[in-house]
């Protein structure tokens, strides 16, 4: 009787889990076009799709595979991709009476390009506001308060022709998502990231947040990278010009972002072994220029603005080589700086955190000793700093090329050093330029055969001058070009200041003749 008894409650539960399981693969289909339908009905400007659906009635949980995400104006690639999704009851909260979700990412990919980021850009609607967190609660009926990324990858494309800027590896959870309101300073929800940067580098975040924070989250951690390949970012810079083909990145601070506090504090940063230039074209220096204004622009914003901290304890640059190239120029010519080593203290942009300063060493074109030293002071009343700058016996054969472009001639031998101290403060500059060329011989009569009469005679002028200006006990050329009064552009940041006092100071005052 019992084994009877037994076989037909085996019988009966059998039916049941055939049933349930008839059941969910009915109804798989019908959840799947549900929850598409639902997520785009909270995109604006993307639509999502999902390949398949398995629903598990005994968890309450449901498997989305191969979602994909597309641009509207670019739907070729999707932006985002993601292998399988899982969203299941949270059984740890619900011990705690709390009824709330749990997701899991597995293999999520994004995928930007240039012509994804310029279609947000013309539109009016921010890319944070295109639903994206509404679409993703769709997907399930309980709030979301775990949520994990396994294996995730995010990747940016400047153009097809150029080689992809990549995250990979990428693993983050984040929990307690949905906690009880806290105070300002309380963060009470665990976050923790790793990922590969540029296929090398390492990028690690450690730290709490506060997911109910209004109007936005808010999150407070320790951020470390290392061995990053700055190569990797050619493709992106180069639309400025910027050519990087060597140098590696690391670096750890102090972030706490949330609506009532802002503060990044770099404990340290390092820059080792790069190698870069500036290459001046024509479609490069629009860009170039904008990049500059916008960047002053916000550096104007944030000084001194007493809800946000931005500090730099200490950033070092070692054995770095930085130029600048003009290829619109005839010749083209390259300017540059070897062995170069940098330190930066105390950078930061508030006052009441003291002065910044830089020192700066290399080797001019090669062979000229250059010392830089510098204090910055956050802006008050428009740029404030002080710079003490000498350059020492270079080599002027090295720089023909630069001076047959700006002066229209060359020199067979002679030795150009310049000396600068330059102060700004209160909308005003004062300082002075003063270049000295030694054993300057500025032609020679068997390769001046075959130049131009002009070119010859301008060169003889160059000569005469130096002659008439030379320093006969030393043998020097010796000139000083004053720098006092007003700055030219009062609302002009530190950075436009100091470019264009370089540029002119160079080509104005230093060019021989």
């Amino acid at each position: 009787m019992r084994y009877r008894w037994a076989r037909a409650l085996a019988i009966v539960l059998g039916a049941v889990a055939l049933a349930i399981v008839v059941l969910a693969v009915a109804l798989d289909e019908p959840i799947r076009r549900r929850i598409e339908s639902a997520m785009n009905a909270k995109l604006d400007g993307y639509t999502a799709s999902i390949r398949a659906l398995d629903f598990h009635p005994l968890g309450f949980s449901v498997e989305l595979y191969d979602v994909a995400v597309v641009q509207h104006a670019h739907p070729d690639p999707p932006v985002v991709r993601i292998e399988r999704l899982t969203a299941s009851v949270d059984w740890t909260a619900l011990l705690r009476a709390k009824v709330v979700a749990d997701f899991t990412l597995d293999r999520p990919r994004i995928h930007v390009d240039r012509a994804h980021v310029e279609r947000e850009q013309e539109d009016d609607v921010p890319v944070h506001r295109r639903g994206w967190q509404e679409a993703l609660q769709a997907i399930y009926p309980l709030e979301i308060n775990t949520f994990t990324v396994n294996d995730g990858e995010l990747t940016y494309l400047e153009d097809h022709q150029a080689r992809p800027v990549r995250v990979q590896a990428v693993n983050a959870v984040a929990s307690e998502i949905r906690n009880v309101r806290s105070g300002p300073g309380q963060y009470p929800s665990p976050l923790w990231l790793d990922a590969v940067i540029f296929e090398s580098g390492r990028l690690a975040i450690e730290g709490h947040a506060d997911f109910l924070r209004t109007p936005h989250a808010g999150v407070k951690g320790r951020l470390e990278i290392g061995g990053v390949e700055l190569q990797a970012l050619r493709p992106v810079l180069a639309r400025w010009g910027l050519v990087v083909s060597q140098g590696t990145l690391g670096g750890a601070g102090a972030v706490e972002w949330a609506p009532d506090v802002k503060v990044v504090d770099l404990e340290e940063a390092r820059v080792a072994g790069l190698r870069a230039d500036w290459v001046y074209r024509p479609q490069t220096a629009a860009p170039a220029k904008e990049a500059v204004r916008e960047t002053a622009e916000a550096a104007g914003k944030v000084s001194n603005d007493p809800e946000m901290l931005l500090r730099a304890r200490h950033v070092e640059m070692t054995d770095a080589t930085v130029g600048f190239v003009n290829r619109q120029a005839r010749p083209e010519y390259r300017v540059f700086l070897s062995e170069a080593s940098l330190v930066l203290e105390n950078v930061s942009n508030h006052r009441r955190e003291g002065t910044a300063t830089a020192q700066l060493r290399g080797q001019f074109m090669g062979s000229g000793a250059t010392t830089v030293t510098a204090t910055f002071r956050p802006e008050v009343r428009g740029a404030d700093f002080e710079i003490d700058a000498r350059i020492e016996n270079t080599d002027m054969r090295t720089m023909n090329d630069l001076l047959r472009a700006h002066g229209r001639f060359d020199v067979v031998s002679g030795v150009f050093s310049v000396y600068s101290e330059v102060s700004v403060q209160n909308r005003r500059i004062d300082g002075y330029v003063k270049p000295l060329f030694r054993d300057l011989d500025v032609h020679d009569q068997v390769q001046d055969r075959d130049k131009p009469f002009g070119a010859r005679l301008r060169e003889r002028a160059v000569e005469l001058l130096g002659k008439v200006l030379k320093n006969q006990p030393r043998d020097e050329v010796a000139t000083v070009a004053s720098l006092k009064g007003p700055v030219q552009n009062p609302q002009a940041s530190t950075l436009q200041i100091v470019l264009n006092l370089v540029r002119n100071a160079f080509f104005d005052a230093i060019l021989p003749g």
